[in-house]
């Protein structure tokens, strides 16, 4: 069962933070059918793919929990919500979704051509799937999360292009490769480092040193958070 949740776990990863371009998310928010349907698409190929089925059930069960994501989406998009609750919620359902799949269907992974091939691709791609999330999920949720809390006048609107981003995934892509390295204490330098740089920055406006804070704590934590949980996960596989 557990290994079947990590696969999808990687499945829907993938999917969702990977092969999904910004035109896409676009399009899924806007509710548009034909993005909706190549979008369920990609799933059900990476979850044909990753669990390779043998049985006709294994494929039937793989088919409805791509209609499932689909249906997920279409109500996010119908209500019209994009915040980080709105972000929780959907990914809440779809996660919910894989469990079922996992509860329902524990041996989906034994019964996989690949399982005999590679004993140890669950604990791999579930490692894979934690990064994805970490940095790129990450970034979804952190913006959403920071986007109501902007202060007017931010320093640093002049920076560049993206910057702030780029260093949200080195941060939460370093973390994720600190704690599985059995490193999480060096995880303090990091914050301390990452002060330092923007003490200049922001130490005569109250406001930004604020939003700065709130951001990097959020960054961190949601890397750890997530980094932990698929610690825990795989090992139990």
């Amino acid at each position: 069962m557990i290994e079947t949740f990590a696969i999808a776990i990687a499945a829907h990863a993938a999917g969702d933070f990977l092969f999904q371009s910004g035109a896409m998310a676009r399009g899924k928010a806007a509710g548009r059918l034909g993005v909706l349907a190549a979008h369920t698409t990609v799933h059900l190929a990476l979850l044909l793919l990753l669990f390779a089925p043998t049985t006709p059930e294994a494929a039937a069960a793989l088919l409805a929990l791509a209609l499932a994501h689909l249906v997920i989406d279409a109500a996010k998009a119908l209500s019209g919500r994009d915040g980080l609750a709105a972000f929780a919620a959907d990914q809440a359902l779809h996660l919910a979704s894989l469990a079922a799949l996992a509860a329902l269907m524990p041996g989906l992974w034994d019964a996989s051509l690949w399982a005999p091939l590679a004993p140890e691709a669950p604990r791999l791609l579930l490692l894979g799937a934690a990064l994805i999330l970490a940095t790129r999920a990450g970034s979804f949720a952190i913006a959403r999360l920071m986007q109501a809390l902007a202060p007017e006048g931010l320093p640093g609107e002049t920076g560049l292009a993206r910057g702030g981003a780029a260093i949200g995934y080195l941060e939460r892509g370093l973390i994720v490769v600190l704690m599985l390295a059995g490193q999480p204490g060096s995880i303090g330098f990091l914050i301390a480092a990452k002060s330092i740089l923007r003490f200049g920055t922001v130490a005569e406006n109250r406001a930004a040193s604020e939003y700065v804070i709130i951001g990097t704590l959020a960054s961190f934590g949601w890397a750890i958070a997530v980094t932990a949980a698929a610690q825990a996960l795989a090992a139990r596989l």
